[in-house]
């Protein structure tokens, strides 16, 4: 990546060199450039929100920034940059979005997240730290900025105007007023589930931003709901949790199962934990924010079930769903089971015939499968 600061090596987490998807896109690259020929003032406090793999932050090490992020994957690759850029240790503070953010902030830089609830929990909780001198520039592609994005930064922080357009990126200027008080933040939301759903039904789902579906349980995870195994005291897996409902569902049917709830997002296992206490769930669980099922001993589990995203950012990609049933199957003993759902057109039983040697279907509409392969 070329920057005004000169060239980094970057590459995403976790590294893989067939991977062809870059750590960085024209966005970073206008926002620093507009950081170095507008001349802004970087000795204060800097404040990234939202660098996806770290560039952001790498590339403005020399200024000591802050990032804040609600991806460990992120905070991950975050670290191995600055390291391949032979950066201090220290010298880039990381923060997650459930952190305190800084009591004050002089340059407030986002990259525009997917999740406009995201972006408003964040420009909220970042809100009374910004004053009349903070520089604030946004950075995305044209397509992730929408009118609806640009009334955000103008309700919270002030008027908002947006730069022409170069190589498909845009920059979003906003000039602070903090005498503005907008509303409290709506997040964490909470909602009562439908009926017909087995265990569940009528229990409370707690979101916090960012979360997949955070106002309404997604026909996915519904349709799963609809068809998960016994389990009988087992050691289960809700791999990439969301919020947690999967999991709640199996410790509220076997109060005897040990449910691990794991998700890279930072929000995603607050949720999880936040709807398993809210519905007084009598089972053991445990709740882990990761890289997958990494750190858990092979051999150690008896079922996974997962609902794998097809998308990483605006990209879609099948790596992240082969990583998971990868980890799936050397966690798993011996006759242990990975139960997924996922859209009929994605085609997961080739993966599964593939990795484990066997596939089969356990339920189907016109839109989803649910499969599960066992570990011989």
């Amino acid at each position: 990546m070329k920057t005004p600061w000169g060239e980094l090596a970057l590459a995403r987490f976790p590294e893989d060199p067939r991977d062809r998807l870059r750590a960085w896109d024209a966005s970073d690259e206008y926002l620093l450039r507009h950081l170095a020929e507008e001349g802004v003032e970087l000795s204060g406090t800097v404040v990234v929100v939202g660098d996806r793999w770290g560039a952001l932050v790498t590339a403005l090490a020399a200024h000591r920034p802050t990032q804040i992020t609600d991806s460990y994957l992120t905070q991950e690759a975050t670290r191995a940059n600055l390291a391949r850029s032979a950066v201090e240790p220290g010298a880039v503070e990381l923060l997650t979005t459930r952190d305190t953010p800084p009591a004050r902030i002089d340059v407030l830089l986002v990259r525009v997240p997917k999740s406009l609830a995201l972006l408003e929990d964040q420009l909220l909780r970042l809100a009374p730290s910004v004053h009349a001198g903070t520089v604030v520039v946004g950075t995305g592609m044209v397509k992730e900025i929408h009118t609806s994005t640009l009334k955000l930064f103008e309700r919270i922080l002030g008027p908002t105007r947006t730069s022409l357009a170069e190589k498909k990126a845009r920059l979003i200027l906003t000039t602070p007023a903090p005498s503005a008080k907008p509303a409290g933040s709506p997040w964490p939301y909470s909602y009562t589930l439908p009926d017909g759903i087995g265990v569940v039904s009528g229990r409370t789902v707690v979101n916090h931003a960012g979360v997949f579906c955070a106002d309404r349980l997604d026909v996915g995870t519904r349709f799963l709901l609809q068809h998960l195994p016994e389990t009988k005291g087992a050691r289960v897996v809700d791999l990439g949790c969301g919020n947690g409902v999967v999991g709640t569902a199996v410790a509220l049917a076997d109060p005897e199962a040990e449910v691990l709830f794991v998700d890279e997002s930072f929000p995603a296992v607050a949720s999880a934990e936040a709807t398993y206490r809210a519905n007084g769930v009598p089972g053991h669980a445990e709740f882990r924010v990761g890289d997958g099922l990494a750190g858990v001993p092979a051999g150690s589990v008896d079922l996974v079930l997962n609902n794998p995203p097809f998308h990483s950012h605006q990209a879609t990609t099948d790596a992240t769903a082969w990583r998971m049933f990868t980890d799936a199957k050397r966690a798993l003993r011996p006759g242990g089971e990975l139960w997924v759902i996922g859209n009929r057109h994605l085609g997961y039983h080739l993966k599964l015939k593939r990795l484990f040697g066997n596939s089969r279907l356990m339920a189907s509409d016109p839109k989803f499968v649910v499969l599960k392969a066992v570990k011989r």
